[in-house]
C-alpha cells in the first residue's frame, strides 16, 4: 500500500504570512494543499476565496485540494477554477442537483470530490461514486478547527472504503477533523488514503513541519 497523502490544511497557517507558509509547507513534502473555503451560511465561519487561491497557486505547483463549504456552491466552480483548483469538494447539501455539479467540475478538467458531513449518510455517495475522484470523509461537523475527532466516523470510513474498493476505481479517500498522531493511524487502518491536518502540522513553526507530517504518515505501510 502507497504512503498516505497528506493535505495540510492552511486554514492554520500563519495568515499573516500565508505565502510563506504554504511554501514552506510544500518543501516539508505535503502532498496536498487543503483549502477550506467557508461561507458563514452553509457552515458556521467565514474564510477566503478564489483570490487567495489565485494568489497562492503562483506560489508552489503542489495539487490544490478545494473544500468548497459554501451553498449555493455552483456559481463559484468557475472562479475556483479559474483561481487554480486541481480538485474541487462539495457537499450534496449545497446544491439542487449534485450530479450536475460533479459534471461542470470534471468538465473544466478538475477532479471532482463528494464530501460526507458526520449526519450525512453513505448512500448518498452510492449513486455518484463513477463520478467522483476523491471522497472526504468529515470526521468533525464542518466550520471550525481544533474539534475532536468523532470515533463513529470509523464506521463510515470502512463503510467508503467498501464501496471504493467495488467500483474498481481509483479513488482518494481523504479524512478531515480532529486528525492527529493519535487518530491517524486508526483512520489509516479504516482505509484512509490522504489526511487532512492543520493544527497537527503547522505547529511548531516551519522547522517542525517535516516532522509533524512524518508523524502523521507513522500509521501508514
Amino acid at each position: 500500500m502507497a504512503s498516505v497523502k497528506i493535505a495540510p490544511s492552511i486554514l492554520a497557517a500563519d495568515f499573516a504570512r500565508l505565502g510563506e507558509d504554504v511554501a514552506a509547507v510544500a518543501a516539508a513534502g505535503a502532498d496536498l494543499i487543503h483549502v477550506d473555503v467557508m461561507d458563514g451560511h452553509f457552515v458556521p465561519n467565514l474564510t477566503i476565496g478564489p483570490m487567495v487561491v489565485k494568489a497562492l497557486r503562483g506560489i508552489v505547483e503542489t495539487p490544490f485540494d478545494v473544500h468548497l463549504m459554501i451553498a449555493p456552491v455552483d456559481p463559484f466552480i468557475e472562479e475556483f477554477a479559474d483561481a487554480g483548483a486541481d480538485i474541487l469538494t462539495v457537499h450534496p447539501e449545497a446544491g439542487p442537483h449534485v450530479h450536475r455539479t460533479l459534471q461542470t467540475i470534471r468538465a473544466r478538467g478538475i477532479k471532482p470530490g463528494l464530501a460526507l458531513n458526520p449526519g450525512t449518510p453513505v448512500a448518498a455517495l452510492e449513486p455518484l461514486i463513477d463520478d467522483v475522484d476523491l471522497v472526504l470523509v468529515m470526521s468533525v461537523n464542518p466550520g471550525f478547527g481544533g474539534q475532536a475527532f468523532i470515533p463513529s466516523q470509523l464506521r463510515k470510513i470502512e463503510a467508503v472504503r467498501r464501496l471504493i474498493d467495488a467500483s474498481g476505481r481509483e479513488i482518494i479517500l481523504e479524512v478531515d477533523g480532529g486528525v492527529n498522531p493519535e487518530t491517524a493511524p486508526d483512520a489509516i487502518a479504516a482505509g484512509a488514503t490522504a489526511l487532512v491536518a492543520g493544527s497537527a502540522v503547522f505547529r511548531g513553526g516551519r522547522d517542525a513541519y517535516a516532522g509533524n507530517i512524518a508523524a502523521l504518515r507513522g500509521g501508514s505501510v
